[in-house]
């Protein structure tokens, strides 16, 4: 079975959904990508990559209540899956056992 494939913005997206857990929608997960890196994205492009990361199966959906802050309309809430956990903690590795090879890096002072 080939392992899938898990790009760099999917993976800030996937990584934000766990941050958030009971509050990873859209809109929050837009936000809260601002507020801790400073990274401006586009709702449109966050709502096609929590559906890619649904067909992999690395999120779940479901909707929320309906608000009257959102005239009635009901939210839709992702979930990290078991299979998505152990996507994160598997590029969590990754990346630690490639900066384990990087070399001292020393500033130089001009």
């Amino acid at each position: 079975m080939q392992k899938e494939y898990l790009g760099e913005f999917e993976e800030l997206v996937l990584t934000m959904v766990g941050i958030l857990q009971e509050d990873a929608y859209g809109n929050a997960i837009v936000t809260e990508i601002k507020q801790r890196i400073g990274r401006v994205v586009n709702l449109s492009a966050v709502h096609v990559t929590l559906y890619r990361l649904e067909d992999k199966g690395l999120v779940k959906s479901g909707m929320g209540g309906a608000t009257n802050a959102r005239g009635g309309r009901r939210k839709r809430i992702f979930t990290v899956t078991n299979a998505g956990l152990a996507m994160l903690r598997a590029k969590k590795e990754q990346q630690m056992q490639l900066w384990k090879l990087v070399p001292q890096l020393k500033m130089s002072i001009s």
